[in-house]
């Protein structure tokens, strides 16, 4: 049970930074203040790191890991593209990062107490993948 619920819970991990780093890079070209852009940047970096660590850990576990889902990928990048065509302000993409955020941090959590049969490596990633959302949420309250 330990083994199916860390794989269970590296895999959604898996799709929660992807959809995290893809959600960063569709709005970054578009990002006016030099600090909303160093927000997103580091973050992103943060992501790219905790990737690393979860595909590490999937490999040893021989399992290929979770895109996120096409229709939530989708969905999401038509949301961004149309409120960026609409208004390209800070404010708006702050508003759909925080948007982002949110739902990251309530699904990681679910998952979480979901897989509470995991290893505490990966019951440590999932939650240090939270806190980046919910830190970033944070750091960009001032751009809303």
């Amino acid at each position: 049970m330990i083994e199916q619920d860390t794989i269970k819970l590296l895999r959604e991990c898996d799709a929660g930074v992807k959809m995290g780093i893809s959600s960063i890079e569709d709005v970054l070209e578009h990002v006016k203040s030099s600090r909303l852009n160093i927000l997103l940047t580091d973050c992103k970096k943060e992501h790219d790191k905790l990737d690393s660590e979860i595909q590490t850990l999937l490999a040893k576990y021989k399992d290929d890991g979770k895109e996120p889902a096409a229709i939530a990928k989708g969905m999401s990048w038509m949301k961004t593209t149309v409120k960026i065509a609409v208004d390209e302000s800070d404010k708006t993409i702050a508003d759909l990062m925080t948007d982002g955020c949110n739902m990251g941090v309530k699904s990681l959590n679910k998952y979480l107490n979901q897989y509470e049969g995991a290893d505490e490596v990966s019951k440590d990633i999932a939650k240090r993948l939270i806190n980046l959302e919910e830190q970033l949420a944070i750091d960009i309250r001032s751009f809303l």
